[in-house]
């Protein structure tokens, strides 16, 4: 038996490893997405693939690291040696979807791999028919980018660089992209040695007695908070506004049987799979589970293999939560990933209201290619500004601009002074966008409203990737609904053009503004039951005008 006290450093002990490789990998990466705006993730896996931790940083990343790791694993099986670091991105073998790539360093005890230390990056291109890793036009994966399945770059400390040099070959910006990734094999690497001296300091039996109580106590955590809620038979259902090929409203609905300290969560009747890339991976559709089970529960409790335990998943293949091979499934990490955790939460809403989430604004991506006019290099941005906002809960207004419900402010904009020297752009207007979270007992966060103005010389191109124009962020309990999002783009001598949330090769010419309004989150409880206090705050800080809300299409 191993004391309760080692077990709780050594639990602190794996957080503050996985929190140190993020710090690592903040500092070193080359790309925008990653430095500024933090699309990236931190684990541990035992030797086994189970997950040990995970920094706080992108949920929806980290549930489906498992599955990467078992395909590794079982690819290389009797070929993992001290010095190998491994590369994957294919959803159809592991991971979530394309654009995240994952780097894998085994690290070794007595001649064993012990652990897996993992990084899993989103990269800013990573090849296929179109720039910014997501094309809307897509009807099979192939379309999406470079498939990457289980290899090995580094085979025992030696790089393979023939096989580097046809990834970077395959990528838009080849030398960004290697900056990325040496970023990203640098906090593995940073992971690998913070685990050898932990091993060194407590010695190998009492580490691998600690994981087992680590993931035993957050089961036992898991179910006694699961054990609080009523039991029954729920429905929750979702609804995403097209896949870009002309079918709408499609939907996601979760049947969720909750007995005891279990659950069963019943995703079958949802949506056929679909020809754009909605469509979710197996993992990616079981992180989406995992994510919304942590957002339900006692947020003290460690999120790893243990946690999840309690809950079972049913799944049938030809829907869109898991597609047969080779549909596109770039968006999965937004959208369905968003819609079947809101699924989930939804349904379970009257077992657990007071841990119930209502709506987040939904992810509408905006990527746009062109040249510096002041270094005379290519660019590729990604919009992460005007973020939308987050919906309110039983003890507390929505997070302002806080982003999508599958980041739940993991993903942070960045500053608008940065992405202004780095890149040809002008930000004319960035605020708060007033009236737009949802009222009620507690509030939706509000979405934020931009002006962006191209400074290029040259004209450039954009895609959009995303959802929700059509269907706002859900309000809760009685709580209203948030407002939808409003993209359109001002050209000079055109007709205002209304964006469309996935659109591929919109053209772009210098001077060219954007106009962008997101959504809001949605409210939770009845409005009548706000405090006078709290309306008073929100009209002194601009977030509720007074005047009559119209949503607007």
């Amino acid at each position: 038996m191993i004391d309760p006290i080692t077990v709780s450093v050594l639990t602190h002990r794996f957080e503050a490893i996985v929190q140190e490789m993020g710090e690592a990998m903040l500092r070193t990466a080359y790309s925008q997405i990653l430095n500024s705006s933090r699309d990236f993730s931190t684990a541990i896996c035992d030797g086994p693939a189970r997950l040990v931790a995970q920094a706080e940083h992108v949920p929806i990343h980290v549930g489906a690291i498992p599955w990467a790791v078992e395909s590794v694993r079982d690819f290389f099986t009797g070929r993992i040696r001290p010095g190998d670091v491994f590369l994957l991105n294919d959803p159809y073998h592991g991971n979530n979807h394309l654009p995240d790539l994952t780097a894998f360093v085994p690290v070794f005890v007595d001649g064993e791999v012990a652990f897996w230390s993992i990084n899993r990056a989103h990269q800013s291109d990573i090849g296929g028919s179109t720039h910014g890793a997501y094309n809307p036009a897509a009807t099979e994966i192939w379309q999406e980018g470079l498939r990457i399945t289980p290899l090995k770059l580094y085979d025992a400390g030696e790089l393979r660089d023939d096989v580097l040099k046809m990834i970077t070959t395959n990528v838009r910006h080849p030398h960004d992209f290697m900056g990325d990734l040496r970023a990203m094999i640098g906090s593995a690497r940073v992971g690998e040695r913070r685990l050898l001296a932990l091993i060194e300091e407590y010695g190998p039996k009492t580490i691998v007695a600690a994981v087992e109580e680590i993931l035993d106590g957050a089961e036992r955590q898991a179910r006694a908070c699961v054990r609080t809620w009523r039991d029954g038979v729920y429905r929750g259902e979702t609804i995403l506004d097209d896949d870009g090929h002309g079918v709408t409203d499609i939907w996601i609905r979760a049947t969720v049987t909750k007995k005891g300290d279990a659950l069963v969560i019943d995703l079958r009747d949802s949506h056929p799979q679909v020809r754009g890339f909605i469509n979710s991976s197996y993992p990616n559709t079981m992180s989406s589970v995992h994510m919304a089970f942590a957002y339900l529960i006692d947020p003290r409790t460690p999120k790893n293999s243990g946690t999840f335990r309690p809950v079972k998943t049913l799944l049938k293949q030809g829907t869109i939560v898991w597609p047969y091979p080779p549909a596109p499934v770039t968006l999965a990490t937004n959208h369905c990933a968003q819609d079947i955790a809101e699924a989930i939460i939804k349904a379970l809403a009257p077992a657990c209201p007071a841990r119930a989430i209502a709506g987040w604004g939904r992810r509408f991506r905006i990527a746009i290619k062109g040249v510096n006019p002041r270094t005379g290099r290519p660019f590729i941005w990604h919009m992460f500004h005007a973020r939308p906002g987050g919906g309110a809960t039983a003890v507390g207004d929505g997070w302002e601009t806080a982003g999508e419900g599958q980041a739940a402010g993991g993903i942070k904009f960045g500053s608008v002074e940065v992405a202004e020297v780095r890149f040809p752009l002008t930000f004319e207007h960035h605020e708060f966008r007033a009236d737009s979270g949802g009222d009620g007992t507690h509030r939706g966060g509000v979405g934020a409203v931009l002006r962006l103005r191209m400074d290029t010389e040259e004209p450039a191109v954009a895609n959009t990737a995303g959802d929700g124009v059509r269907h706002a962020p859900y309000g809760l309990l009685g709580g209203v609904d948030g407002l939808p999002h409003r993209y359109r783009l001002l050209s000079r001598g055109r007709p205002l053009r209304v964006l469309k949330t996935k659109e591929v090769g919109i053209p772009v010419r210098p001077g060219d503004v954007f106009l962008v309004e997101s959504s809001g989150g949605g409210g939770y409880g009845r409005p009548s039951k706000r405090s006078p206090d709290a309306r008073a705050s929100d009209r002194a800080n601009g977030f509720v005008t007074g005047r009559k809300r119209r949503p607007r299409r």
